[in-house]
């Protein structure tokens, strides 16, 4: 692991960087949406706004990398990236925040299509699983760092706007002094929407709610916290418990996926994701009880992603399970541009405890549509499916389609060895 970690170190270090910048903003918006008197819906069209340029950049980053290359696109967007950060305070509107969120998003999935094609590029064929895991790690150690980062100064001010600022303008100043040559793009044509659906129905209609789950959980939960008249350090706790979660369940959960039934592990880890959403209804206004909620919806809903992306690999070629992580990425986006639009309306018509609703509303929803799948066709035998590697969330399709390389090339060399 520490040869792994000499190759990439640089790369991994902008990388954390990058995601307590991204952190930060996400949820010092909610904060500060609140003291603006932004309403609830105003917010969950800010947040949504991220999501829907994430999933245009995730489409337009190759071509432009192509175009004019990585380190070209690398700089442009991170300036793009800083200049926003610094502007949110000076235009305090609810659409100028949306667009500028739209446009952070497209910057931040092309920042991170160019990473992931640079860690891709680094790693050896034998240490790449154990590298795409490190940089999940430091993905969500950079989430979880940036709440911290919020009791430093006061939201009201623009010392919380600045700090992520200057964070995300010094991340790449180790990935693009350290790391060379860039690396040649390509990308897998991917298959047709309809084609995965005919493969993989369930792994189509989970990734598009748990898009929904994550983006309310990731866009949603400042606000939430806000609504519910929580200080600024219980939001801070109450973020972090979500990522905290999925931090120290992936493993358990990837361990386990590989010795069962993958629909029925789906099927009850939608389900206990649900019952988090339950509890965090009837009993969020208590604060232990509120982060056991996130706890729980965290550490289901993202190895969720990581156990979807392998269930529908079994039922590919492996010559085709690189092409369908394009697909599964923007029918996952696609749910995360809707979810939190609709969990900030019914938060405006019902309460702050509707945002617990919807994400047990659509964890039920998985686990339901997982148990009548299960009824539909058998299962492949355990011994013959693909390994589980964990996969962020936040990621580009060039991480997934790396780890679904990953995949197909460790279950290869075991079948060589059998």
């Amino acid at each position: 692991m520490f040869s792994v970690f000499s190759s990439v170190w640089a790369l991994l270090l902008g990388m954390l960087f990058l995601q307590v910048g991204n952190g930060m903003q996400g949820t010092l918006l909610g904060i500060r949406g609140e003291i603006e008197g932004f309403s609830t819906f105003d917010m969950s069209l800010v947040m949504s706004g991220y999501f829907l340029g994430f999933l245009f950049g995730s489409r337009m980053a190759p071509k432009m990398i192509r175009r004019v290359g990585h380190v070209r696109v690398f700089a442009a967007l991170a300036s793009l990236i800083s200049a926003v950060l610094i502007i949110y305070p000076e235009f305090a509107h609810p659409y100028a925040w949306s667009a500028e969120r739209v446009l952070i998003g497209f910057c931040f999935s092309g920042v991170y299509v160019t990473a992931e094609s640079w860690l891709n590029n680094a790693a050896e064929n034998e240490t790449r699983g154990k590298a795409l895991s490190l940089y999940m790690i430091v993905q969500m150690l950079g989430i979880v760092s940036a709440q911290a980062l919020l009791l430093v100064a006061d939201p009201a001010a623009h010392t919380l706007f600045i700090i992520p600022s200057v964070l995300v303008s010094l991340a790449f100043a180790p990935i693009l002094l350290s790391i060379s040559p860039t690396p040649a793009f390509e990308t897998a044509k991917p298959l047709s929407l309809r084609q995965l659906m005919a493969v993989s129905p369930l792994g189509c209609v989970s990734m598009f709610l748990l898009g929904s789950v994550f983006s309310a959980q990731f866009g949603m939960s400042s606000v939430y916290g806000s609504k519910i008249g929580l200080s600024v350090a219980q939001i801070s706790t109450f973020v972090s418990t979500f990522f905290i979660g999925a931090l120290v369940l992936q493993f358990p959960i990837g361990w386990i996926s590989d010795r069962m039934d993958r629909r029925r592990l789906i099927l009850i880890c939608a389900a206990i994701c649900g019952a988090g959403g339950l509890l965090g209804m009837f009993l969020g206004t208590v604060f232990p009880m509120l982060l056991v909620a996130a706890l729980m919806v965290g550490g289901m809903s993202n190895p969720l992603y990581s156990l979807i992306i392998a269930h529908t690999n079994d039922f590919l070629d492996r010559d085709d399970m690189a092409a369908a992580a394009g697909a599964l990425i923007f029918i996952n986006g696609l749910g995360a541009v809707t979810g939190p639009i609709v969990t900030g309306w019914l938060m405006g018509r019902l309460g702050p405890w509707a945002f617990f609703l919807v994400i047990a509303i659509l964890s039920f929803a998985v686990s339901g549509y997982a148990a009548w799948r299960m009824t539909r066709r058998p299962s492949p035998p355990v011994a013959e499916t693909d390994s589980f590697t964990m996969v962020a969330m936040s990621s580009s399709p060039v991480a997934v389609s790396v780890a679904a390389e990953y995949d197909s090339e460790a279950a290869q060399e075991d079948t060589d060895n059998t």
